[in-house]
């Protein structure tokens, strides 16, 4: 087992650490001190239970530790999987100093942290991300939520956690496609800022396919340093933090038209990156790099079809929506991303009916 890296996101008193290594189960990594009180609850799902829930339990030694099962995926992000969390809570007396710990993927976290912030007005939770995706963004920066029918992750919270521990064995288990999927959150940080890594990615994208280690371990640690540099800057989504939606806009209403779980929403952000490229105006040549590279990726570049008028419909509905005005991070150029309600609405309109 090699040594274990440290990314700290940086709250002031309230940061807190991210910690990368091999191994970090079966006892790798003492959780029980981020354990507020005596007791805890491990929120997890059949799949990620069965492989790693009895292999957790080390990691909270001294502690008293239940768990509950969610069913597995996009479509079960809802209130009443969440309500589930907290009936379990409040069966069992679970108090304020109750800490939550989820154990799964980006689903599981955004559930287990958004009831953590709900019962008794917010109690500790702590992060031990499964998947690439959630290791690489969604188990860092405190968002959690579920969603509505009417868009995605329109209920939720900030909500920072205790710790996030990211044992990147857990990825040996994912299936080839979650680690596609995720790979368009990696691919996404190069492309809002930091052409470097972009160019890394570009030569490493097979090793990371191939789920090299090595590979592995550097892309986590860079996406998970260039996240928390971000939301420490901007921890409400005020301003910075809003590049990290490159995508999404796009994204998000792909989900929402195929209906939750039919893509991914790794899948979709990739599809809605070079949708964002092509909206932005840049060069020709730019817009290609990043196609290929998702393309490389094994991600899709373009939307399954969908009318011009149900994108744009679910697109009004993104929370990014103000005053009635819809926002997009767009390119200056690859590795430069900004916020903006302009654009050009005929282009807008031309990409999405390219998918029609």
């Amino acid at each position: 087992m090699g040594a274990n890296t440290t990314v700290t996101v940086d709250f002031g008193e309230r940061s807190y650490p991210i910690v990368i290594g091999t191994g970090l189960l079966d006892g790798g990594f003492d959780l029980s001190e981020y354990v507020k009180g005596s007791d805890c609850l491990i929120v997890s799902n059949d799949t990620v239970a069965n492989l790693y829930l009895d292999r957790l339990l080390p990691n909270l030694a001294g502690r008293d530790a239940s768990s509950i099962s969610l069913p597995d995926g996009e479509a079960h992000k809802t209130m009443a999987t969440m309500q589930t969390i907290l009936d379990e809570l409040a069966r069992t007396g679970a108090g304020r100093d109750t800490t939550i710990v989820a154990l799964g993927g980006g689903v599981i976290g955004d559930i287990a942290g958004f009831a953590a912030a709900c019962y008794m007005r917010g109690v500790s939770f702590i992060q031990v991300p499964t998947s690439l995706l959630a290791q690489v963004d969604s188990s860092v920066g405190g968002k959690t939520g579920v969603n509505h029918e009417k868009g995605k992750n329109l209920i939720g919270a900030f909500h920072q956690p205790q710790v996030v521990m990211i044992d990147t064995q857990t990825l040996g288990t994912l299936p080839d496609r979650e680690i596609k999927a995720g790979l368009a959150e990696v691919i996404k940080y190069g492309a809002i800022c930091d052409l470097q890594f972009m160019a890394w990615l570009e030569d490493n994208v097979q090793a990371l396919l191939d789920k090299e280690p090595e590979a592995l371990a550097y892309a986590i640690q860079r996406s998970c340093e260039l996240k928390a540099e971000i939301v420490a800057a901007d921890e409400r989504e005020a301003g910075r933090r809003a590049l990290l939606n490159f995508g999404h806009t796009f994204g998000h209403a792909i989900e929402h038209c195929l209906g939750y779980g039919e893509w991914l929403h790794g899948e979709a952000v990739a599809a809605g990156m070079v949708m964002a490229a092509e909206l932005s105006g840049i060069d020709i040549n730019e817009v290609s790099r990043l196609r290929n590279l998702i393309a490389r990726a094994g991600l899709p570049t373009a939307p399954p079809q969908i009318s011009a008028e149900d994108l744009l419909a679910a697109m009004t509905r993104d929370k990014k929506v103000k005053r009635n005005e819809m926002h997009f991070v767009l390119l200056n150029q690859l590795g430069d991303a900004y916020l903006t309600s302009e654009y050009d609405e005929a282009r807008l309109h031309d990409i999405c009916a390219a998918s029609s």
